[in-house]
């Protein structure tokens, strides 16, 4: 027969009978058997290649010769479960933090291109030749910056990205004010002519749950001291004293600390639990000092005070320490910017044995100058923000500045469209840091009121790079003096979204409508800059907006204005007639006789924890709002 082309011979022996009954069934079993063994011999042969297949696989050539590549399937890293400790609103903390990367500087942020002259001393002595940090900062995922519950600095923490902690559930859309400590005093100015009042920019509270043993060990009230747990809120304020309350009802938890000289920025807390607490001076309006100051909260005494008088600064006459420190846990370094404009880090030299604690900080201080800048108008009043070893801040002169915090050497500059106090926000994208920056409306006119623009930007953090760069229009007030100048544009440090909103950015800008008028929240897609949605207001607002987080990731933000009034709005808003949610009137003495909701005026930041917000004002109030 055929099969296709092939001729096949017919096979005329393919069935016969057989000639011994039994022939067949033997010769069946014969087959069953051989089978059998050949089937065993098969499985036999895989089971012990897969075995042996992790202990071979580095030895054999696994490129046949087709060029068929086998790889074996990666096995990924475990995330590590969170902490009690670790903020789940930043878990589980997937920066990078990669500083070693081969790019090129932006041409128009070069420092040589403008001769800059930068010095370095340590304990006031001038160091000749290159500086290198004995013992090398290197800052990580800001969600491994605490190692207790807490938000320890302003915004939280190195990245400077979030006032919130824990999540807040959402059951009434409501904001209650659950209490109120009307204390704060005021204290005369150096100037003479006026008095600091209250709480102020940037006047965020810090919160910490201390550990039951710390406590026992601390000077504070018995009903503090014998809670099963405490969450502690710490408000520094321009009556020169730093207060203590329970966040839950608002009752102190122990004296408070009396510096004697008005605090207007942000202290900052120990973030390794350690109880220690950071305080800057805004005035040289009282003490023997123009500086900062470290107080023990064991017993509140003062461990260590440093005036920055005698540093050779270029602005000699002004050592306000109104940013918020950072502290490198690992190094046991405080790094701290002042308005005489020098940066300055201290090797603390912490000992604490739990019952007892002492500094013995080592000084180093770094100060520049370029060709273009005037010695006096230097200082810094923005917070430092930290990735690995470089740190961020704005200075006096329209600079936008990244540093090297093991050498002391400038990486990067770069001058903006006009002054800023904004503390630049890290968010790290794709291995690369960007850094987020507004301006206010100060530099554009002469004497008098006019609008001009508010700029905002999204910045390549390794190499100055401007990404995407926005404006709003804003109005600004220059009088005769510094004292009578009302200016608008960005006070509020901006928001790095994260969960349901991780694509935004939103920016707040003051005085939209006119002088001391209007605020515009605007939210911005991060990688192209365009407007999603804006948030419009009556009253400006000078402080920062927060943003929050349910379980599920729903995000929303609370904005404080300077009227009292506290915003509530939903951050997921498809539409922006639903942004707000709800917001309240914040009343003094709520439920007697004199409860007015007049003279309340709120400059200072808020922060959010587990559904309580705390915030500061101007007219000697703190209130604590339950947000439900």
């Amino acid at each position: 027969m055929k099969h296709g082309d092939q001729y096949i011979e017919p096979n005329n022996n393919f069935y016969r009978p057989s000639r011994d009954p039994n022939e067949g069934t033997m010769t069946l079993v014969v087959v069953i058997t051989l089978l059998f063994v050949c089937l065993t011999g098969v499985l036999a042969a895989v089971y012990f290649k897969k075995a042996t297949a992790k202990e071979t696989l580095a030895n054999v050539d696994t490129t046949d010769q087709s060029g068929y590549i086998s790889v074996a399937s990666p096995t990924p890293t475990p995330i590590p479960p969170i902490t009690d400790y670790q903020n789940p609103i930043l878990y589980p903390g997937m920066a990078s933090v990669n500083i070693n990367k081969e790019l090129a500087i932006a041409k128009d942020c070069v420092p040589s291109a403008r001769r800059i002259n930068q010095t370095v001393m340590v304990n006031r002595t001038i160091v000749e030749g290159e500086y290198n940090r004995e013992k090398p900062i290197y800052m990580t995922d800001p969600v491994f910056y605490g190692s207790v519950p807490g938000i320890f600095t302003y915004r939280g923490n190195n990245f400077r990205n979030c006032a919130s902690f824990g999540y807040t559930n959402l059951y009434r859309g409501a904001l209650t004010q659950r209490w109120e400590f009307n204390e704060v005093g005021k204290l005369l100015a150096s100037t003479l002519n006026f008095e600091w009042s209250g709480v102020r920019w940037t006047g965020q509270p810090l919160v910490v749950e201390w550990p039951a043993a710390t406590r026992q060990n601390m000077d504070m009230f018995d009903s503090a001291k014998q809670q099963l747990t405490l969450t502690e809120v710490i408000v520094a304020a321009l009556d020169g004293k730093v207060y203590f309350f329970n966040l839950q009802n608002g009752e102190p938890t122990r004296e408070p600390i009396d510096v004697g000289a008005s605090i207007k920025g942000t202290p900052a807390l120990d973030p390794r639990g350690y109880p220690l607490l950071y305080v800057g001076q805004t005035d040289n309006n009282g003490g023997d000092i123009f500086g900062m100051y470290i107080y023990s909260l064991l017993d509140g005494s003062l461990l260590y005070s440093y005036d920055g008088s005698d540093d050779g600064a270029y602005r000699s006459n002004w050592n306000a320490f109104d940013s918020s420190p950072i502290i490198n846990a690992e190094t046991d370094t405080l790094i701290w910017p002042c308005e005489n404009g020098i940066i300055y880090t201290f090797d603390l030299n912490t000992a604490y044995t739990g019952s007892s604690i002492h500094v013995s900080p080592v000084v180093t201080g770094y100060k520049y100058m370029f060709d273009d800048n005037i010695g006096s108008h230097m200082g810094v009043e923005s917070s430092i923000a930290v990735y690995g070893n470089y740190g961020y801040f704005m200075d006096n002169t329209m600079n936008l500045c990244c540093l090297d915090l093991n050498t002391l050497q400038m990486v990067w500059t770069k001058v903006l469209g006009d002054d800023s106090d904004v503390t630049p926000v890290i968010d790290e994208e794709d291995g690369i840091p960007y850094v987020y920056i507004g301006t206010e409306v100060d530099n554009q006119g002469g004497t008098g009121e006019y609008c001009g623009a508010a700029y905002i930007y999204k910045i390549n953090g390794l190499t100055g790079e401007t990404v995407w760069q926005s404006s709003e229009p804003c109005y600004t007030f220059n009088g005769e003096s510094s004292d009578s100048d009302q200016s608008g544009g960005c006070f509020g440090n901006p928001i790095i979204g994260k969960g349901k909103i991780s694509n935004l950015v939103i920016f707040s800008f003051s005085m939209t409508n006119a002088l001391a008028s209007g605020n515009k929240l605007v939210a911005y897609d991060k990688d192209l800059g365009t407007v999603v949605w804006e948030y419009n207001m009556n009253i400006y607002s000078y402080s920062s907006p927060v943003d929050f987080y349910d379980s599920e990731g729903n995000a929303y933000i609370v904005i404080c204005d300077s009227i009292g009034q506290v915003h509530l709005i939903d951050a997921c808003a498809i539409d922006a007639k639903d942004l707000r949610i709800t917001y309240i009137q914040t009343k003094r003495n709520l439920g007697q006789e004199d409860e007015t909701s007049s003279g309340i005026c709120i400059e200072a930041s808020p922060v959010i924890y587990k559904g309580m917000l705390v915030v500061g004002t101007t007219s000697g109030s703190i209130f604590g709002i339950a947000v439900e």
